[in-house]
C-alpha cells in the first residue's frame, strides 16, 4: 500500500464470476462529504453525499438523486488531508456522468484542483472577531 496525499492506495480485484475490472487507475477509499451541481443552465440539480472511493480517473459517490448521464458536473469533496497540517482542503472537480443510479453516481474527472476550505477561513475569522469583541467588552467594562 502507498501513502499519497493522506490517503492510503488499495488495488480493485477481479470477483470470480464478477465484471472485469476496466479501471487504468489505482482507486482510494475515500470516505468524505461531498457537493454536487450539475453545470446546466436548464437543470438546477444539486446536492450533497459521500464519496467511496477516488482515483485520479473519476469518483463514485452518494447522491440524493439520480444524476443525468454524460452532463458535467462540478464536485466539490472535504480532503482528509491538510495543508501543512493545520489548513484544511477541499479538492474541486470538473467532469462527465458516466454512471448513475437513484442514489449513486460516478464522475469521469476532466480537470480538478485543490483550493483552501473557506469554511474553516470563517471558522478562524469568526473566533478571532469573538474573541476580539469580548476583549473590547471586557476593556469597556473597567
Amino acid at each position: 500500500m502507498n501513502n499519497i496525499m493522506g490517503l492510503r492506495r488499495y488495488e480493485v480485484t477481479e470477483t470470480p464470476g464478477g465484471p472485469a475490472n476496466r479501471r487504468r487507475t489505482t482507486r482510494f477509499p475515500v470516505c468524505e462529504e461531498l457537493r454536487y451541481r450539475v453545470m446546466h443552465k436548464l437543470s438546477r440539480v444539486s446536492g450533497t453525499g459521500k464519496t467511496l472511493n477516488i482515483g485520479s480517473g473519476g469518483v463514485l459517490f452518494t447522491t440524493e438523486e439520480q444524476l443525468p448521464l454524460g452532463r458535467t458536473v462540478e464536485l466539490s469533496v472535504h480532503w482528509p488531508a491538510k495543508l501543512d497540517g493545520s489548513c484544511p482542503l477541499k479538492f474541486v472537480a470538473i467532469g462527465r456522468v458516466i454512471r448513475s443510479e437513484a442514489d449513486i453516481a460516478a464522475v469521469r474527472i476532466e480537470r480538478y484542483e485543490f483550493r483552501t476550505r473557506a469554511s474553516g477561513e470563517r471558522m478562524v475569522r469568526a473566533e478571532i472577531a469573538s474573541a476580539a469583541s469580548g476583549e473590547l467588552r471586557d476593556q469597556a467594562s473597567r
